[in-house]
Protein backbone atom coordinates (compact mmCIF):
# COMPACT_ATOMS: atom_id res chain seq x y z
CA UNK A 1 0.00 0.00 0.00
CA UNK A 2 1.44 3.33 -1.06
CA UNK A 3 1.28 6.41 1.11
CA UNK A 4 2.26 10.00 0.47
CA UNK A 5 2.43 12.95 2.83
CA UNK A 6 1.83 16.65 2.33
CA UNK A 7 2.35 19.32 4.97
CA UNK A 8 -0.47 21.85 5.19
CA UNK A 9 0.90 24.86 7.02
CA UNK A 10 -2.20 27.05 7.00
CA UNK A 11 -3.32 27.33 10.61
CA UNK A 12 -6.86 28.62 11.22
CA UNK A 13 -7.62 28.94 7.54
CA UNK A 14 -9.31 27.26 4.61
CA UNK A 15 -7.19 24.97 2.44
CA UNK A 16 -8.68 23.44 -0.69
CA UNK A 17 -6.89 21.09 -3.07
CA UNK A 18 -7.41 18.03 -5.19
CA UNK A 19 -5.27 14.95 -5.71
CA UNK A 20 -5.31 11.64 -7.56
CA UNK A 21 -5.11 8.21 -5.97
CA UNK A 22 -4.91 4.67 -7.29
CA UNK A 23 -6.99 1.74 -6.07
CA UNK A 24 -4.61 0.73 -3.25
CA UNK A 25 -3.04 4.11 -2.58
CA UNK A 26 -3.34 6.16 0.60
CA UNK A 27 -2.87 9.91 0.76
CA UNK A 28 -1.92 11.55 4.04
CA UNK A 29 -1.79 15.23 4.95
CA UNK A 30 -0.20 16.87 7.96
CA UNK A 31 -2.00 19.84 9.45
CA UNK A 32 -0.50 21.91 12.27
CA UNK A 33 -3.35 22.63 14.67
CA UNK A 34 -3.51 24.35 18.08
CA UNK A 35 -5.27 22.53 20.89
CA UNK A 36 -9.05 22.69 21.37
CA UNK A 37 -9.57 23.69 17.73
CA UNK A 38 -12.34 22.37 15.53
CA UNK A 39 -11.51 21.07 12.06
CA UNK A 40 -14.02 20.31 9.31
CA UNK A 41 -13.06 18.37 6.21
CA UNK A 42 -15.23 18.06 3.12
CA UNK A 43 -14.43 15.98 0.07
CA UNK A 44 -15.96 14.80 -3.19
CA UNK A 45 -14.66 12.18 -5.57
CA UNK A 46 -14.53 11.90 -9.34
CA UNK A 47 -13.84 8.72 -11.30
CA UNK A 48 -11.80 8.67 -14.51
CA UNK A 49 -13.96 7.76 -17.48
CA UNK A 50 -12.03 6.27 -20.39
CA UNK A 51 -14.80 6.84 -22.93
CA UNK A 52 -15.17 10.57 -22.32
CA UNK A 53 -11.52 11.05 -21.34
CA UNK A 54 -12.48 13.08 -18.26
CA UNK A 55 -13.34 12.77 -14.59
CA UNK A 56 -17.01 12.18 -13.80
CA UNK A 57 -18.82 12.12 -10.42
CA UNK A 58 -18.10 8.80 -8.66
CA UNK A 59 -20.80 6.23 -8.14
CA UNK A 60 -22.50 6.09 -4.71
CA UNK A 61 -21.05 2.63 -4.03
CA UNK A 62 -17.50 3.96 -3.97
CA UNK A 63 -16.48 5.03 -0.46
CA UNK A 64 -13.57 6.73 1.26
CA UNK A 65 -12.01 5.75 4.55
CA UNK A 66 -10.81 8.66 6.67
CA UNK A 67 -8.30 8.20 9.49
CA UNK A 68 -6.95 10.99 11.67
CA UNK A 69 -4.10 10.74 14.17
CA UNK A 70 -3.02 13.30 16.74
CA UNK A 71 0.63 14.33 17.37
CA UNK A 72 1.02 11.29 19.66
CA UNK A 73 -0.11 9.02 16.74
CA UNK A 74 -3.30 8.23 18.63
CA UNK A 75 -6.25 7.58 16.29
CA UNK A 76 -8.97 10.13 17.00
CA UNK A 77 -11.14 9.33 13.97
CA UNK A 78 -11.41 6.24 11.77
CA UNK A 79 -14.55 5.94 9.71
CA UNK A 80 -15.88 4.87 6.32
CA UNK A 81 -17.74 7.50 4.30
CA UNK A 82 -19.42 7.62 0.90
CA UNK A 83 -18.11 8.98 -2.40
CA UNK A 84 -18.80 12.49 -1.03
CA UNK A 85 -18.44 13.16 2.65
CA UNK A 86 -17.84 15.49 5.56
CA UNK A 87 -15.81 14.74 8.69
CA UNK A 88 -15.17 16.78 11.82
CA UNK A 89 -12.87 16.51 14.82
CA UNK A 90 -11.53 18.69 17.61
CA UNK A 91 -7.86 18.71 18.49
CA UNK A 92 -6.96 18.13 22.14
CA UNK A 93 -3.18 18.11 21.68
CA UNK A 94 -1.34 20.91 19.84
CA UNK A 95 0.89 19.89 16.95
CA UNK A 96 0.91 18.01 13.68
CA UNK A 97 -2.24 16.01 12.97
CA UNK A 98 -2.17 13.38 10.25
CA UNK A 99 -5.21 13.13 7.97
CA UNK A 100 -5.27 10.06 5.72
CA UNK A 101 -7.75 9.05 3.02
CA UNK A 102 -8.02 5.93 0.90
CA UNK A 103 -10.81 4.36 -1.15
CA UNK A 104 -12.55 1.01 -0.91
CA UNK A 105 -11.68 0.55 -4.56
CA UNK A 106 -10.79 -3.13 -4.24
CA UNK A 107 -14.55 -3.76 -3.90
CA UNK A 108 -15.33 -1.80 -7.05
CA UNK A 109 -14.76 -3.61 -10.33
CA UNK A 110 -15.51 -0.34 -12.14
CA UNK A 111 -12.61 1.39 -10.45
CA UNK A 112 -10.15 -1.51 -10.52
CA UNK A 113 -6.91 -0.29 -12.09
CA UNK A 114 -8.40 3.17 -12.61
CA UNK A 115 -7.77 6.58 -11.17
CA UNK A 116 -9.75 8.63 -8.70
CA UNK A 117 -9.66 12.39 -8.19
CA UNK A 118 -10.46 13.65 -4.71
CA UNK A 119 -11.32 17.29 -4.00
CA UNK A 120 -10.53 18.07 -0.36
CA UNK A 121 -11.48 21.19 1.57
CA UNK A 122 -10.18 21.60 5.13
CA UNK A 123 -11.49 24.35 7.39
CA UNK A 124 -9.75 25.13 10.67
CA UNK A 125 -10.69 27.35 13.59
CA UNK A 126 -13.33 30.05 13.29
CA UNK A 127 -13.74 29.21 9.60
CA UNK A 128 -15.69 26.13 10.67
CA UNK A 129 -18.50 28.31 12.03
CA UNK A 130 -21.60 28.76 9.88
CA UNK A 131 -22.36 32.37 10.82
CA UNK A 132 -25.57 32.78 8.79
CA UNK A 133 -26.94 29.71 10.58
CA UNK A 134 -25.76 31.05 13.96
CA UNK A 135 -27.39 34.42 13.27
CA UNK A 136 -30.71 32.78 12.34
CA UNK A 137 -30.64 30.44 15.33
CA UNK A 138 -29.72 33.05 17.95
CA UNK A 139 -31.61 35.89 16.20
CA UNK A 140 -28.54 38.12 16.07
CA UNK A 141 -28.41 41.51 14.40
CA UNK A 142 -25.71 42.25 11.86
CA UNK A 143 -23.70 44.13 14.50
CA UNK A 144 -24.06 41.33 17.06
CA UNK A 145 -22.99 38.79 14.45
CA UNK A 146 -19.93 40.85 13.56
CA UNK A 147 -18.99 41.08 17.27
CA UNK A 148 -19.41 37.30 17.55
CA UNK A 149 -17.09 36.82 14.57
CA UNK A 150 -14.47 39.14 16.06
CA UNK A 151 -14.62 37.35 19.41
CA UNK A 152 -14.14 34.00 17.67
CA UNK A 153 -11.20 35.39 15.72
CA UNK A 154 -9.58 36.76 18.88
CA UNK A 155 -10.05 33.40 20.61
CA UNK A 156 -8.44 31.59 17.67
CA UNK A 157 -5.53 34.06 17.59
CA UNK A 158 -4.92 33.36 21.28
CA UNK A 159 -4.88 29.62 20.56
CA UNK A 160 -2.40 30.14 17.74
CA UNK A 161 -0.17 32.28 19.98
CA UNK A 162 -0.26 29.59 22.66
CA UNK A 163 0.66 27.01 20.04
CA UNK A 164 3.58 29.12 18.80
CA UNK A 165 4.81 29.49 22.40
CA UNK A 166 4.47 25.71 22.79
CA UNK A 167 6.55 25.18 19.65
CA UNK A 168 9.19 27.68 20.79
CA UNK A 169 9.40 25.99 24.19
CA UNK A 170 9.88 22.57 22.57
CA UNK A 171 12.53 23.99 20.23
CA UNK A 172 14.32 25.66 23.16
CA UNK A 173 14.31 22.42 25.16
CA UNK A 174 15.62 20.50 22.14
CA UNK A 175 18.37 23.09 21.58
CA UNK A 176 19.40 23.05 25.24
CA UNK A 177 19.46 19.25 25.27
CA UNK A 178 21.58 19.19 22.09
CA UNK A 179 23.99 21.82 23.45
CA UNK A 180 24.35 19.88 26.68
CA UNK A 181 25.12 16.68 24.81
CA UNK A 182 27.71 18.48 22.66
CA UNK A 183 29.31 19.94 25.80
CA UNK A 184 29.54 16.56 27.52
CA UNK A 185 30.90 14.97 24.34
CA UNK A 186 33.60 17.67 24.13
CA UNK A 187 34.52 17.13 27.79
CA UNK A 188 34.65 13.35 27.22
CA UNK A 189 36.89 13.79 24.17
CA UNK A 190 39.20 16.09 26.14
CA UNK A 191 39.45 13.60 29.00
CA UNK A 192 40.17 10.77 26.57
CA UNK A 193 42.95 12.82 24.95
CA UNK A 194 44.48 13.70 28.35
CA UNK A 195 44.35 10.08 29.55
CA UNK A 196 45.81 8.88 26.24
CA UNK A 197 48.61 11.46 26.47
CA UNK A 198 49.48 10.45 30.05
CA UNK A 199 49.46 6.77 29.07
CA UNK A 200 51.72 7.45 26.08
CA UNK A 201 54.15 9.43 28.21
CA UNK A 202 54.36 6.62 30.79
CA UNK A 203 54.73 4.03 28.05
CA UNK A 204 57.56 5.99 26.39
CA UNK A 205 59.28 6.53 29.74
CA UNK A 206 59.13 2.79 30.48
CA UNK A 207 60.45 2.07 26.98
CA UNK A 208 63.43 4.43 27.35
CA UNK A 209 64.19 3.13 30.85
CA UNK A 210 64.17 -0.43 29.50
CA UNK A 211 66.58 0.62 26.77
CA UNK A 212 68.63 2.47 29.42
CA UNK A 213 68.30 5.68 27.47
CA UNK A 214 67.07 7.58 30.50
Amino acid sequence: EKSSFLLLSWISSISALYFHIGETEKKCFIEEIPDETMVIGKYRTQLWDKQSGSFLPATPGLGMHVEIKDPDTKIILSRQYGSDGRFTFTSHTPGEHQICLHSNSTKMALFAGGKLRVHLDIQVGEHTNNYPEIAAKDKLTELQLRVRQLLDQVEQIQKEQNYQRYREERFRMTSESTNQRVLWWSITQTLILIITGIWQMKHLKSFFEAKKLV
